[in-house]
């Protein structure tokens, strides 16, 4: 059955199973039955040429680029994709920060028929050196900058990745900017030419020149992935969520829906948010292109920045993660800058406080609302309404088109009684095709046609979701999953150790932060200090554990297995007692 017919039987009152309480106050203004017909992902970016051509479509750094300009680039670099080789299912990873080379490959790419693999800049050579192999990544494209570029080389050296597209950092300038920053900061940019990989490197000038125009490649939305979005899932294991293009088209398509307010070309989002995550990815830059907006683009967010490009650019969109928002609002001089452009705000990626949702709202006058979802939805499956009730702590309604069922924790077959606590399952046109290459995974995250998400909520009588806890053992730091189990499979690999155990603890600043307690070996002697060290070529700067306790003995199950229960009520009741 297809969610198309699933939500036709829901009109009719003929839906089995799902309790779609949300369909009795469910926002005035958006059509919950409305269908989505899926096209080729980059079919948005071609509307907005054709309709507003000469509309800025990316602002970085002072330099703007309009839609015409960025659709005949994209153009020239997908036929250029196209005589390197890619073609239909090719994967090429993006290495990249926030800027219009990230846009015009994300969409080339996908003209060129080829597949999006997004990697995030701060992984360690073993991460990237993993999901390189796991995706089967032929291609790397990346910018000339030291700070990216001599990983890809590395890799490049190492044999783990096949070929590199290296871009210009410099000619993404205003020229004037340019200038100065070739005089000045030098030392920050690489010299691609000088590599022992030389020959395995493509210049972006070089792929574009003369390129042309691309061959037309033919997409089923439905069966063809657009992009590989690795997630740990519920194992913490990373794997690459397959996204089609229906999949990603249609999530965009509903976030547009959910804020009909808005005006094709007539809208600025704040791209601060890094593109390489789903969130960002479909909000940000999917959702600004189908808007035909002008995005504001930060390579990397610095909050001074920020507050002076929101008073200087006049966003009307600014999407982010409540981390983002208290940070503006604790801003010593968050009233001197003016912020009333504003006009909507999605949070997403951890829970929003009520408190900082309020504040936000009455010192801006921006609707700031909380949605839900995950990559393995691309990735957005709930939101608040921008006009109704204000729940403290409530996720919202499904998007139109998405049913959520809540299932009974020891048999997902079965639906909860409404108000009673369930494992949100999802199903709509936005929820993935599965994990690339991992059948037996892909079968164990679906209950028939319905996304397990590992996530326990209530739903109240008005169709609105709470999350009340997680079967999925993780830690959401500043909007970003750390899955406790990669951080101690890193520290097990340092050689004093003999037993460790992670758990997620409150941060003020990030709302959580990893913990790591540790039992070294008989005899054996490690600081905090050596932790660290050793830790920072194996994981991320956000896996990174906030605090490392020492145990003479951590607690463990009746069987001997490490438990995680004591640790966590003891931080609790630390918690309340500071």
């Amino acid at each position: 059955m297809t969610d198309v017919t699933r939500v036709a039987d829901a009109r009719q009152g003929q839906a089995h199973g799902p309790q779609m309480t949300w369909l009795a106050h469910y926002p005035a203004d958006v059509d919950y039955y409305s269908q989505i017909t899926p096209q080729p992902l980059y079919t948005l970016l071609d509307r907005a040429v054709a309709n507003f051509g000469g509309r800025p479509c990316t602002n970085f750094l002072g330099r703007t680029l309009t839609y015409k300009e960025i659709g005949a680039l994209v153009d020239r670099t997908a036929a250029g994709l196209q005589k390197l080789g890619v073609t239909k299912g090719t994967k090429v990873g993006l290495f990249l920060p926030n800027c219009p080379t990230f846009v015009v490959y994300y969409y080339a790419i996908l003209k060129a028929g080829g597949t999006v693999v997004n990697f995030n800049p701060l992984y360690t050579l073993e991460e990237l050196t993993y999901q390189l192999k796991d995706s089967d990544t032929e291609i790397m494209v990346t910018l000339d900058l030291k700070i990216l570029f001599d990983k890809v080389d590395q890799l490049l050296q190492s044999g783990a990745l096949p070929r590199a597209v290296v871009a210009s950092f410099a000619s993404l300038l205003p020229s004037t900017k340019s200038v100065l920053f070739k005089l000045f900061k030098a030392k920050e940019l690489a010299r691609p030419a000088a590599s022992p990989a030389a020959r395995k490197i493509v210049l972006d000038a070089d792929l574009v020149t003369g390129a042309g125009s691309p061959k037309p490649v033919e997409i089923d939305p439905h069966t063809d992935v657009a992009v590989l979005q690795y997630t740990g899932g519920t194992t913490g294991t990373p794997k690459g969520a397959m996204l089609s293009h229906a999949n990603v088209y249609c999530n965009v398509l509903q976030v547009v829906s959910w804020a009909p307010e808005l005006v094709d070309g007539q809208e600025r989002v704040l791209g601060v948010l890094p593109f390489f995550h789903v969130f960002a990815m479909t909000v940000v830059m999917n959702f600004g292109i189908a808007k035909a907006s002008e995005m504001l683009i930060m390579p990397r967010f610095v909050l001074d920045d920020a507050l002076k490009l929101i008073d200087k650019g006049k966003p009307t969109v600014m999407p982010g993660v409540p981390t983002l928002f208290n940070a503006l609002l604790n801003h010593p001089k968050l009233k001197a800058h003016d912020l009333s452009s504003l006009k909507f705000c999605l949070s997403g990626g951890a829970a929003l406080p009520l408190e900082v949702k309020q504040n936000f709202e009455r010192e801006t006058g921006c609707k700031l609302v909380e949605g839900y979802g995950l990559s393995e939805t691309s990735p957005v499956a709930t939101c608040n309404p921008l006009n109704g009730p204000i729940k403290d702590g409530a996720i919202g309604m499904p998007l139109p088109g998405t049913i959520v069922s809540l299932r009974d924790l020891s048999d997902p077959t079965r639906e909860v009684p409404q108000g009673e606590r369930g494992e949100v399952c999802i199903s709509g046109p936005q929820v993935m095709m599965g994990y690339y290459k991992r059948p037996a995974e892909t079968a164990d995250q679906f209950i028939g046609h319905f996304l397990r998400t590992g996530d326990v909520a209530i739903m109240d009588q008005e169709g609105f979701f709470y999350i009340v806890d997680r079967i999925k053992d993780l830690i959401i730091c500043s909007g970003y999953n750390v899955y406790p189990r990669r951080v101690e499979e890193a520290i097990y690999e340092y050689p004093a150790v003999e037993e460790v155990t992670v758990i997620g603890i409150k941060d003020k600043y990030r709302g959580e932060a990893p913990k790591a307690f540790i039992k070294l070996k008989a005899g054996q002697t490690a600081t905090a200090e050596d932790i660290m060290r050793h830790l920072e070529a194996k994981i991320s700067k956000i896996e990174l554990p906030a605090e490392i306790e020492f145990r003479d003995a951590l607690p463990k199950t009746m069987i001997g297995k490490l438990s995680k229960k004591e640790l966590k009520a003891e931080e609790a009741n630390r918690q309340r007692a500071s």
